[in-house]
């Protein structure tokens, strides 16, 4: 099980990114544009760094939504690989190797 501190700051993570998704794209989607100068470029550039750090999207880890586990993750089923485990027998379709 991971530290409630850890989740608790992998949620806030979320909360973050999602809240600055749109902002942080329109300026990255400014610096890109080819009509404007240099200096225009790195003002934008300055507004993007000036943003909170952890409201960018790769900062958030998908975590197992039973252990909190951060490795080992399947996106699919939401879980780690050790809960995928225990587990195998109650998704229809799969089966552990072993078996």
């Amino acid at each position: 099980m991971a530290k409630k501190s850890v989740l608790e700051r992998n949620s806030k993570r979320k909360i973050l990114g999602e809240r600055f998704a749109l902002k942080r794209q329109e300026l990255k989607n400014k610096i890109k544009d080819p009509s404007l100068n240099i200096k225009e470029k790195l003002l934008l550039i300055q507004k993007l760094d000036n943003l909170p750090v952890d409201s960018s999207k790769v900062r958030y880890r998908n975590r197992c939504a039973i252990t909190g586990r951060g490795r080992g993750f399947y996106n699919k089923f939401g879980v780690s690989r050790i809960m995928m485990r225990e587990f195998i027998h109650f998704i229809p379709g799969l089966k552990k190797a072993s078996w």
